[in-house]
């Protein structure tokens, strides 16, 4: 496909492109939390950061999170990367009060989320372009 071209990669997707898609999604949406949390207990200071995060805190994240993960995934099969910048505006402008508390934990929970999305959708958008 060539690189000015517009539109999804899915236009006139077979089903096995289909499927890759849908388990892309859906190993992006099992192991994004884990990822997350991997890369957060790799960084100094965001343990004790976390410990004062309520439950309510944590889940308003985990939802958020997988909202991002499904945009991302998105915008990268459609091949729409400007969107992605929107994306990461919003969420910054949206989480801004959060981020004031927890600064390295909302930064660095979120570009390691983006940053796992993106990888992802890159590589079910390669896959569905060779299969």
């Amino acid at each position: 496909m060539p690189a000015d071209a517009v539109g999804s990669v899915l236009d006139g997707a077979s089903l096995r492109q289909w499927g890759l898609v849908l388990a892309g999604l859906a190993g992006l949406l099992a192991t994004s939390g884990w990822f997350v949390t991997w890369t957060l207990s790799h960084i100094e200071d965001v343990p004790s950061e976390v410990d004062g995060l309520t439950q309510t805190e944590r889940d308003v994240g985990r939802v958020v999170g997988k909202f991002e993960n499904v945009l991302v995934y998105a915008f990268v099969l459609t091949g729409a990367y400007t969107a992605l910048a929107v994306v990461f505006a919003a969420k910054s402008i949206v989480r801004r009060g959060d981020m004031e508390h927890n600064s390295k934990y909302y930064l660095a929970g979120t570009l390691a989320n983006f940053t796992f999305s993106l990888v992802v959708g890159i590589a079910v958008r390669t896959g569905v372009q060779l299969a």
